[in-house]
């Protein structure tokens, strides 16, 4: 099986819409941590589509895209945390973080689709370390995740959207706090 992950960029549209082909992400387009409750509601899947491909067409990749044995198969939304604007009005992340919510260095890990014929072979891990990468490459000094703990509250594979602590901690991140049993908020220092 041989994995390659690339940045979801304009010209990678189509096999970035193949990759969130499972669950829910053909309907959010992952636009979920963009906008806010109102507007969320208000957009159709033709409108968060196409918000979608004008992120992919813009400077700075918005994602990764997996691909196994050539066939798009996962998807990771990292960037900026201050270009997710619904962490900064998300309580379980605004009580937690010890980072300052208007800071541009700090960078998040929010969102996994991995498409259901892949699942279980580890390409969540494979995505959040190439993830990690991306926001190394992009200057991040901190990169934040807030993933679910199964073990904690049982959740079905499309509510793990967030990912997994389990998966989080072994690639090195530290629980920062748990706003609640089955949720943490996660942290890895990238630079001082």
């Amino acid at each position: 099986m041989a994995i390659e992950i690339l940045p979801a960029t304009g010209d990678r549209f189509d096999d970035t819409e193949r990759a969130l082909d499972s669950g829910d992400g053909s309907e959010c387009q992952c636009q979920w941590w963009l906008l806010p409750n109102g507007p969320w509601k208000d957009a159709s899947i033709a409108d968060r589509t196409e918000m979608f491909r004008t992120e992919l067409d813009g400077d700075l990749p918005p994602g990764l895209i997996a691909y196994v044995d050539g066939e798009p198969a996962g998807w990771v939304r990292v960037g900026p945390r201050t270009a997710q604007p619904r962490l900064a009005r998300t309580r379980d992340v605004t009580a937690s973080t010890p980072e300052p919510l208007d800071d541009p260095s700090v960078w998040a890990v929010t969102c996994f689709v991995v498409r259901t014929a892949h699942r279980g072979g580890g390409l969540m891990k494979s995505l959040l370390d190439a993830a990690v990468e991306a926001a190394r490459d992009g200057g991040a000094r901190v990169v934040e995740g807030y993933p679910l703990d199964p073990t904690a509250a049982k959740r079905s594979s499309n509510q793990l959207f967030r990912g997994t602590v389990a998966v989080f901690e072994d690639a090195g991140f530290t629980v920062i706090d748990r706003p609640k049993p089955d949720r943490a908020l996660v942290s890895l220092t990238l630079r001082d």
